[in-house]
Order: C-alpha cells, then sequence, then structure tokens
C-alpha cells in the first residue's frame, strides 16, 4: 500500500463533524501531487490513488482513509461559544425591561437608605427586591440556555437523520453511505437525481448529464465522458470529471473521488462563502410583536398610573417617588413572561422529534407551523398511496396471454395460461416463447438488482425494472438474458418514458440487438414490426388498435402496462448501423445523442401487465384528510385507467370519475381555465415533471397549502415550489431530498396525514401555552394596576397612610412567573390532543396564532385572576370591603405582609387552575382531566416550592411572606378555584354559541 495513505502518525485521526484540520487538506493534496486528474487516464488515477475501479475500496482501507483525511464535509463557523450563547439569553426587550427595573430598585433602595424617615431603621440592609430580579433572572437564563441546548440537540438530531448518502463501491458491492464518510480513492456510482458528493475522475458514464450551475454558472446541463482531456481546460470544460455540489440530471457513471471535504473545487472557494443567519419565523415574528406590545402596553399603564397619582396625591416627598419607581418595577415584572421563546423553541423541537419516530422527518422545526395548514395533499401513487410491491402478473403477446404467478420480489412462481389454451398444445408453446422473448425484452435494459441476502430478497433500483427481472426468473428466460452483454444505453428519462440498450449476443459472434421498454403507447410509436409465432411481419393498424385496447383493458383493471421491443442490428459494430455517427476516430462518440437512428423500426414483442396493490391503510388516511377540509390529490405517470382505478379505490374520487393527462393539461388556454380545472380534478395521469409544477402553482393561486411529494430529480422544482415539500426517504433522489422540507421514511401516504394530524396537534399546544402564559401575565398586570387604583378601597392603603401601596411585591411577582412561567408551560408544550384537530378546516397562515378569540380568553382569565387576588388580600386588610375583622387586632404593615402573603398564593394557584384551564379553548377541562403527566408533575413542584417560600423563615424577608392558617389555606384555593369555574361557564356558553351556529 502506498506510504502516503498509510502513514498516520502525524495526522488527526478524529472522525467527527469538526473542521478539517489544513493538514488533513495537505495530505488529499499529497496525493496526486501535480497531476491534474483530467489530462491523466482513469486507470493512472486509480493506481495514483491506490484503489481497483472494479472493487473500490475495502471497508477496512475507507476507515483508515477517513480517519487521516477527516469527513467530507466543508468547514463551518466556528461553533458559538457557550458563554456567548449564555450572555445572549439576556438580549431581550423584556429582559431589558427587567434590567432597568433592578437598576431602579437599587437606586430607590439607596434613597430610601439615604433618606430614612425619623424614627425608622434606615431601610432594608440589602436591596432585596434587586437582588432577587437578579437571581431569578439569572435562573430564567440558565433555564433558557439548557432548553435552546436541548433544541439545538433535537435539530442536531433531526439533520443526522436526514444525513445525505452516497452510492460508493466498497469491496466489490454497491453500498449507501453517509456522504461524510466519502474518501478519496472512493469509487461513486452515479444515477440520475443524485448529488455528487465529492471532486472526481469519470471512469465510466453512459448518457451521463450533470447540472453545474452551481459550481460554474452553466445553466444547461454538462454531457460528461470519460475520455482523457489533451489540454487543461476551464473548470466548466473539463467533461471527464464531476464536482462537489452538482446534480446528475441524466444518466448514470462511476467516478474515483480525487478529492473530498476542503480539497474539492467548492471547498476551495468555501471562504468566500458566508453563513446566512436564519430568518426569523412568522410564529417568532409574532412572538416578538406579542412581547414588545406588553413592554409598551406596561410602560403606558405605569405612565398613566404615576401621572394619575402624581395629578391626584401628588408626590409629597423623595419617599413618594421611590413608592412609585417600585410600582413601576412591578408592573414591568409582572408583564413579562420570561421564558417565552425558549418555550416555544423546545415544544417545536419535541414535536418534531415526536414526528420522526413515526417516519415524518422534517428538516426545519418552523415548518411545522406550514404543516397544521396544509388544504391540499398532492401525491405519487406508486410507493406512496400504494405499497411498491411491483409484481408483473400479466404478459400479452401477439398470440395470447398469460397470468404469472407468486407475488412480492421472491422469483417463485410458473406461467399460466389465459383464455382457456391447452396448456400442451403448440399454441401454449408458441405464447409462452413469446413471453419469454418480452420478458428478455424487458430485462435487459434494466438498472434494476435483485439479490438474496440472509435468506430475504432485496431489491436495488427501481422496483418496477425488479419485476421484470423477477418474472423472468420465474420463467426461465434469465437463461436467455445471460447471453448478452450491454454495451451501450439510452437511459430512461421522465419526458422520454422509455430505455433502450444495445447488447451483444455473446453466442453469435458478438452481433448486436437493441432492446426497449417503455409506455406502450409511446414505444408503440417506434415499432414498425411484429413478432408473431417467431415470425416477424409488418406492424398493420389493426394491430396498433387491438395492442392500445388491450392496454387500456389492462390499465381499467390497475395494472400499470409496460411495452417490450427489439431490433437485431445484424452487425457487431456500432460504426456499421445505418444513420449512427462516428468521430474522425471511427468511433461512435455518444449513442445516447443518436436515439433516432437507434429507437426506430423496433419491433413489437408484448407487454406486461404490473399490479401494485394499493396501501390499506391509505383509504381511512384519505377520509381522515377530508375530515380535516384537506383535499388528496393523485399525480401519476401511469395510464389514466389505472390512476382512476385506484384512486376511486382508495375514496379519492367517485366510482365514475375521469383522470386529466398531461396533454390534456397542454392544451388548456390559459391560467384561468388550468385554475377552474385543477380546483375540480383531484387525478392526473400521463404526467411529465412540468406538470406537476404547474398543477402546483395553479393550486397556490386558489389560495391553497400544498404538501407536494417526490422522488425523481425532476421532481425538485414541483418539491421547492410546494409550501410543504415532501421527498420520499426509500425511493426519493438526493436532490429531491435536498430540496424537500419533509421527508418520509417509509414513503407512505398515510405518514403525511397523520404528519398534519401532529403539526395541528403542536400548534394546538402552543396556542394552549400562550394562552395560559399571557392570561396568567395579564393577571399579574391587571392585579397591580387595579390594586393601586383601588388601594383605598381595599384597604391596602389606610386613610393615615402616605405615598403608594404597592400590592405586591416585584419579588412575589418574578417567583410566580418562575414557577409558572417554565414547568407548566413546556408541560402543555407535549400536551397530548385535546380537540378533534382533524374535525376542522386547516389554518389559514394570514391568520394570527392569538386571534381575537384568544384575546378574549386572556383579557377575561386575566381579570378574573385580578379580582379573585385582590378580594383575598382585601379579607385580610382592615377598612377593606370584605375584612375579616379579627385582622383588626395587628397593625397595618402586619396586615399588609399578610395580605401579601395571601395575595401571592392565590395568584400562584390560580395561575395553576389556570393552567388546566388553557388545555382547550372550548373542552371541559374535566374532559381528560389526568392525560397529561407531565403538567401534574409542574403543578406539584410548583407547589411545593410555594410552601417552602411561605413556610421556610429565612425566605420569608426577602420575599415579604408570612406562615398562613389552614383556614387561610381553605380560602387561597377558593378563591383560587374560582378562576377554573369562570373558564367553564365560559366554555359552556361558548360551546352553546358553536351549535348555534
Amino acid at each position: 500500500m502506498d506510504d502516503r495513505l498509510t502513514d498516520q502518525s502525524t495526522l488527526s485521526a478524529t472522525v467527527t463533524n469538526e473542521v478539517v484540520e489544513p493538514e488533513e487538506v495537505r495530505a488529499q493534496e499529497a496525493l496526486l501531487g501535480d497531476t491534474d486528474p483530467s489530462l491523466t487516464s482513469a486507470e493512472d488515477v486509480a493506481k495514483a490513488l491506490n484503489v481497483d475501479s472494479a472493487q473500490g475500496l475495502s471497508e477496512e482501507e475507507a476507515k483508515r482513509r477517513l480517519a487521516k483525511f477527516g469527513p467530507n464535509e466543508l468547514a463551518s463557523a466556528p461553533p458559538v461559544p457557550k458563554w456567548k450563547k449564555f450572555l445572549a439569553q439576556f438580549q431581550d426587550p423584556l429582559v431589558y425591561l427587567l434590567i432597568a427595573a433592578t437598576i431602579i430598585s437599587v437606586i430607590a433602595w439607596g434613597i430610601e437608605k439615604a433618606n430614612a424617615r425619623p424614627g425608622a431603621e434606615g431601610g432594608e440592609a440589602l436591596p432585596f427586591d434587586a437582588l432577587v430580579i437578579i437571581l431569578i433572572l439569572i435562573v430564567n437564563a440558565v433555564l433558557g440556555y439548557m432548553q435552546e441546548a436541548k433544541a439545538e440537540a433535537a435539530v442536531e438530531a433531526l439533520a443526522q437523520m436526514t444525513a445525505p448518502q452516497t452510492s460508493v463501491l466498497r469491496g466489490g458491492k454497491v453500498l449507501r453511505i453517509n456522504t461524510a464518510d466519502v474518501v478519496p480513492g472512493d469509487i461513486i456510482v452515479l444515477a440520475e437525481g443524485d448529488s455528487v458528493s465529492a471532486d472526481g475522475r469519470l471512469v465510466n458514464a453512459a448518457s451521463l448529464r450533470i447540472a453545474e450551475a452551481s459550481l460554474t454558472g452553466e445553466s444547461v446541463p454538462v454531457g460528461k465522458k470519460p475520455d482523457t482531456l489533451t489540454e487543461a481546460k476551464a473548470l466548466g470544460d473539463r467533461a471527464n470529471m464531476i464536482f462537489n455540489g452538482t446534480s446528475v440530471t441524466q444518466g448514470t457513471g462511476r467516478a474515483i473521488v480525487t478529492g473530498t471535504g476542503m480539497n474539492t473545487q467548492v471547498g476551495k472557494i468555501a471562504d468566500m462563502l458566508s453563513a446566512t443567519e436564519d430568518e426569523k419565523t412568522p410564529l417568532q415574528k409574532e412572538m416578538d410583536y406579542v412581547s414588545k406590545i406588553l413592554g409598551i402596553a406596561v410602560c403606558i399603564i405605569a405612565v398613566v398610573v404615576l401621572v394619575a397619582l402624581a395629578v391626584l396625591e401628588g408626590f409629597n416627598d423623595v419617599h413618594d417617588v421611590i413608592d412609585s419607581l417600585l410600582l413601576a418595577v412591578s408592573l414591568a415584572v409582572a408583564a413579562v413572561p420570561e421564558g417565552l421563546a425558549a418555550i416555544l423553541t423546545v415544544v417545536l423541537a419535541l414535536g418534531v422529534q415526536r414526528m420522526a419516530a413515526h417516519n415524518a422527518i422534517v428538516k426545519k422545526l418552523h415548518s411545522v407551523e406550514t404543516l397544521g395548514s396544509a388544504s391540499v395533499i398532492c401525491s405519487d401513487k406508486t410507493g406512496t398511496l400504494t405499497r411498491n410491491e411491483m409484481t408483473v402478473e400479466r404478459v400479452v403477446t401477439p398470440s395470447g396471454e398469460v397470468q404469472i404467478t407468486g407475488t412480492g420480489y421472491a422469483p417463485e412462481g410458473r406461467m399460466v395460461m389465459a383464455g382457456g389454451v391447452d396448456p400442451e398444445s403448440d399454441q401454449a408453446k408458441t405464447i409462452a416463447d413469446e413471453v419469454i422473448a418480452t420478458l428478455v425484452a424487458g430485462t435487459l435494459p434494466n438498472d434494476g438488482e435483485l439479490r438474496q441476502e440472509n435468506g430475504k430478497w432485496e431489491i436495488v433500483g427501481d422496483p418496477t425494472e425488479v419485476s421484470l427481472v423477477v418474472a423472468a426468473r420465474k420463467v426461465k428466460a434469465d437463461h436467455k438474458v445471460s447471453r448478452y452483454t450491454r454495451v451501450g444505453e439510452i437511459p430512461f428519462t421522465s419526458e422520454r418514458k422509455r430505455m433502450s440498450i444495445i447488447a451483444k449476443d455473446d453466442t453469435d459472434s458478438g452481433k448486436l440487438t437493441v432492446f426497449a421498454k417503455g409506455a406502450p403507447d409511446v414505444l408503440l410509436s417506434y415499432c414498425s414490426r411484429i413478432r408473431v409465432g417467431g415470425q416477424v411481419r409488418k406492424l398493420t393498424e389493426g394491430d396498433r388498435q387491438s395492442i392500445l385496447a388491450t392496454v387500456e383493458r389492462l390499465s381499467s383493471e390497475a395494472y400499470r402496462t409496460l411495452g417490450q421491443a427489439c431490433r437485431p442490428l445484424e452487425t457487431s459494430s456500432l460504426a456499421d448501423v445505418p444513420g449512427v455517427s462516428v468521430n474522425a476516430a471511427g468511433q461512435v462518440s455518444d449513442i445516447a445523442e443518436q436515439s433516432e437512428a437507434i429507437e426506430t423500426d423496433l419491433i413489437w414483442n408484448g407487454m406486461v401487465g404490473i399490479i401494485d396493490p394499493p396501501r390499506t391503510e391509505v383509504r381511512d388516511s384519505v377520509a381522515e384528510a377530508h375530515r380535516a377540509g384537506i383535499r388528496t390529490v393523485m399525480i401519476t405517470g401511469d395510464h389514466p385507467l389505472t390512476a382512476a382505478r385506484i384512486a376511486s379505490d382508495l375514496g379519492i374520487i367517485a366510482k365514475d370519475g375521469k383522470a386529466l393527462t398531461g396533454d390534456q393539461l397542454d392544451q388548456l388556454p390559459d391560467e384561468a381555465v388550468l385554475d377552474k380545472a385543477t380546483a375540480e380534478v383531484s387525478v392526473y395521469a400521463r404526467v411529465a415533471p412540468e406538470h406537476k409544477l404547474k398543477i402546483v402553482e395553479s393550486l397556490q393561486r386558489q389560495g391553497n397549502i400544498v404538501a407536494m411529494t417526490g422522488d425523481g430529480v425532476n421532481d425538485a422544482p414541483a418539491v421547492k415550489s410546494a409550501d410543504i415539500g415532501v421527498a420520499m426517504g426509500i425511493t426519493g433522489t438526493e436532490v429531491t431530498k435536498q430540496s424537500a422540507k419533509m421527508i418520509l421514511a417509509d414513503d407512505n401516504f398515510s405518514t403525511i396525514v397523520a404528519a398534519v394530524r401532529e403539526g395541528r396537534v403542536i400548534f394546538d399546544n402552543i396556542r394552549k401555552f400562550l394562552r395560559y402564559l399571557l392570561s396568567s401575565n395579564v393577571g399579574e398586570v391587571f392585579t397591580v394596576f387595579l390594586g393601586v387604583v383601588l388601594a383605598g378601597f381595599l384597604g391596602i392603603r389606610q386613610p393615615e397612610s402616605v405615598g403608594v401601596a404597592v400590592p405586591l411585591l416585584a419579588t412575589q411577582l418574578l417567583w410566580i412567573n418562575l414557577l409558572t412561567d417554565a414547568a407548566p408551560a413546556l408541560a402543555m408544550g407535549v400536551d397530548p390532543q385535546t380537540d378533534d384537530v382533524m374535525g376542522r378546516k386547516p389554518r389559514k397562515m394570514t391568520d394570527r396564532v392569538i386571534d381575537a378569540s384568544m384575546w378574549g380568553d386572556i383579557i377575561y382569565i386575566g381579570v378574573i385572576m385580578a379580582i379573585v387576588t385582590l378580594i383575598g388580600m382585601d379579607m385580610h386588610l382592615s377598612g377593606g370591603l370584605f375584612t375579616d375583622r379579627s385582622v383588626d387586632a395587628i397593625g397595618h404593615e402586619a396586615q399588609m405582609t399578610e395580605a401579601r402573603t395571601m395575595g401571592f398564593t392565590i395568584l400562584v394557584f390560580a395561575q395553576l387552575f389556570n393552567a388546566l384551564a388553557s388545555r382547550s379553548h372550548l373542552q371541559s377541562v374535566f374532559v381528560g382531566l389526568f392525560s397529561n403527566k407531565w403538567l401534574w408533575g409542574a403543578i406539584g413542584l410548583s407547589v411545593a416550592l410555594q410552601l417552602v417560600v411561605v413556610y421556610v423563615p429565612f425566605l420569608n424577608g426577602p420575599f415579604g411572606t408570612v406562615a398562613l392558617s389552614p383556614m387561610a389555606w381553605v380560602e387561597c384555593i377558593s378563591l383560587a378555584a374560582i378562576v377554573l369555574i369562570a373558564s367553564e361557564l365560559r366554555k359552556i356558553v361558548l360551546r352553546a354559541m358553536a351549535k348555534r351556529q
């Protein structure tokens, strides 16, 4: 082995997501030295990289190189230090408001110390209010940091689940590995739809075209050939090289990796690339807006109250100013829902983790917002609405028809004659010969592979192609297939709807034959002859009509049809084929560019009927989507009758429903007519990728939120254009996965519907904790505001009192927020489904998260919360409306301490009751009362901590509390429960109104 590949003593062996070290890049550069691989033959490049291009690297060698050269990743911006992330928790307008409140509190404490009233003790020894605010700010920052870290971990886990993959040849087998694990010397296997994961030198290519616009700016895909260049050329002209970050639009090929990570062309310009900041989502923007509105509202309320106090009572001395400043502090503290942003992020992160566990991998957290709003789901048929277990059941030849028994991919079955033909007759033998010829013609132009691993049959490639391989094995046609060696290929594309290969017969002097398969109506247009009973004759118009009628019949029975044809070229040299162009050296350069000369005068062999049964669970999912106001649209390349039959079976359309074809879409005169058609038609057949994009854009023009599934490279534009692009995790190409917002790990339509349901649940949970947090904070603001305005009526301020009396201390309000804003709100974020989320129409993206109805809830509960809190305080103050006369025996200061403890505790319990009530806008709290164990755990924790503050002596001073009697606790809980009762009464009224409507 080359020393350059084995010496690891001076190099990092780290195989992580860290930035590749410079010495690792230098080590890669040393592999080829000054050699330009584009000017070197593929064989010499393979020798230089010490790899057998027919076998690839061994797993052990690949691991060794990965350790030496580092992961195949571009250098990213260095991670943000933990201390910066912690400090970032303080970068919030509402936190700035609290910091200002802290400064005011310290100033007020200093002034009070310096200007103590005669006979007073000179105020508190320490600024307890300010210290508690600072402490709670730090605790909130720690909680926010931990929640953010958890959210980042969730996003990283999602990134790992959606990590791009690459097909490589290792140990003689084609494997799918993470792109990050590709190493220099790997043999990359390229196919249509693949993203090119590294720079490499082509070994072979068939009709290979690669889109290099991202690297060179070339808007048209570039044709690639393995021929060695004669002179150095610009990047865009290196036809024998492939480059990281580009994508395969057509054809197949294999290439030796010459550079990975930062040692690729993209890596060399990576320093010119700057990381873009994630744009805030609509939900985050609305939360910012709500926070600003709260801050502004509090400032306005504080100014109004202070002006009113100044006008009505005047500021007699510095103590009045201090009290007024402390009032401003209390209002600021009451209004701020401290952990709002962090809780929102964590709830979204936990939600997408749950979705990932059910096979729906959402790549971005904010996509959850869009999911719940989906109004149309456009889905492929094969594999998504159906099982993707393609099985050839019928073979129809010019002489008759047979059924092939057996299902799935195990090559176990036999040929059964249809139409009452005697299996021992000459006619049966003729039909059998034609069936074998048909299956040979279908198996050769085929990139599918069937192999047995640990006693289980597994497929590689397209299931439709593999079904032909399986059928050929069942009837022993594979023996004839083995006679041929492929020498040229004209690949399948969704535009061509056919695939052809040229193969030489190793048993007949290497003579060449064209074998083709494709959509019967398309392939038939290239046929001029037909084989009947071993004889080839001219294809008549009657033959064409008979074949097309058979296609219609099979399609109406839900079969997917594929035609097979061939053409013996009667020569062993492609250059001798009439119409084929050769270069100056007499060689055929690229046969794929000469399909007109090859795919002509074909002989029709027959057709197969392939069945892919619908998934049993999809019908229920379609019905569920319909109940949720979501329309299901099927878009397929299959025959219209096949599409209509499957759609009818699944409940997408009525029994007599029709499908619209791609040709019919092309004939529509303008967008208005197209929009009318897409508003009414739910099944589209024989469509090309550009039709999918048309359909999506038309539906979006009508105001729909569209989810669109896709797998092939040509689906990528439609998937990217859709509001929710959905890629197939099993059959999807890397290009489509990168364009999508969500990936289905099981390729199942039902998973999309389940994801929509989960998206709605997550959004409901966000609304729940917003309703809870904001109504609780509004309750605190109203308590402080009304407590100051009505202080004389409630006994908070006595007639002989001087200055402003604050109903609750800033430290008490902060403690309430710490108890009730974090744990209960997080628990509500993972609340099980309470309402029938699929029993209502999709939410419009223009709808506000906090709508008028929710603001009604927030203000109603906030006012009730303030009233019961102030009543509880009033009961323990002399001179109030509901005073317990026993309190007259103690002084006003002692009364205020007890009353504040009452109000403090009532507000805590009122918010905990509110947590239960906020789980639904309409449904009673008693429905599923104990279904959320996390919420009950959070409530229990909050109650325990409140008891600590009330009964632990050294906390009584800072929090202004005193131990409460058993009777006082009865009063607290009874008054707090009024919030729950008031909420239930409002829900009864709202439910009655909803029924009437």
